[in-house]
């Protein structure tokens, strides 16, 4: 009959193109933030850190870090819309997630990382010295904000890294590094190259799947920060190498 049209399901490609919903606790407008402890087994109170150039290194000082941005090449327009870090706690190892719902959001995403932090943390990253830092520092700078992290010990781990394994596998990426020294093998894990696509494809009012996949991809990465920290001061039971 003319002027009726037959009401059909959604096929699924059109359901998760309208996946909106975002997980975790809206702390501020627009600032998602996402926590999980996972059960850890006792830690010592310090690390050898020779591995380092080093010494001791106090575990409940560290704070494990990795940003998901809109860019490599850095500079003032490429900015962190994720942030994930995790520490030691009590109850085993916590992993805390700031995600931007928009871009107004940035300055508190700032201000609370900044709450995360002390005199006496020591941050641990894979190329933070490099890339994260630096353009966190930038981010502060251009919210006209102090960035705390100059001020901060900071431990890269991609360096130390590089000492021992140059030369013996194909490259010293992190996701190489994970899987021959760790055993850890990512299942449907979202290249971090594609990052800036989901973040911009929500803002821009489409799904939220693929930025979820952001995110289990950033809660890897600082699960897999505490693992090779740990690998390299040889106090990982579960390292395969």
């Amino acid at each position: 009959m003319l002027g009726i049209r037959e009401r059909r399901n959604p096929s699924p490609c059109v359901a998760r193109s309208l996946q909106r919903d975002l997980p975790g606790e809206v702390i501020a407008d627009g600032l998602h933030l996402i926590e999980r402890v996972l059960p850890w087994e006792a830690m010592p109170a310090t690390l050898d850190g020779t591995f380092a150039r080093e010494g001791d290194l106090a575990l409940a000082d560290m704070l494990f870090f990795d940003t998901e941005t809109t860019g490599l090449a850095g500079g003032t327009g490429t900015r962190a819309f994720m942030i994930g870090a995790s520490d030691f706690v009590p109850d085993g190892l916590r992993i805390r997630q700031l995600m931007m719902a928009h871009m107004a959001a940035e300055s508190t995403m700032l201000r609370t990382f900044q709450s995360w932090l002390t005199p006496q943390t020591r941050l641990v990253s894979y190329n933070g010295r490099c890339y994260d830092a630096p353009l966190l520092n930038t981010r502060y700078r251009l919210a006209r904000h102090a960035s705390p992290l100059p001020e901060l010990a900071h431990t890269d781990l991609l360096y130390p890294t590089r000492r021992r394994y140059r030369g013996v596998w194909e490259n010293c990426k992190l996701a190489t590094i994970e899987r021959r020294a760790l055993g850890i093998v990512r299942d449907d894990d979202l290249p971090g190259s594609e990052a800036p696509a989901a973040w911009l494809t929500y803002l821009r009012g489409g799904s939220s799947h693929n930025l979820k996949r952001v995110l289990a991809h950033n809660f890897q990465d600082v699960v897999t920060l505490t693992r090779l920290l740990m690998h390299l001061a040889g106090t990982d039971p579960l390292a395969t190498a």
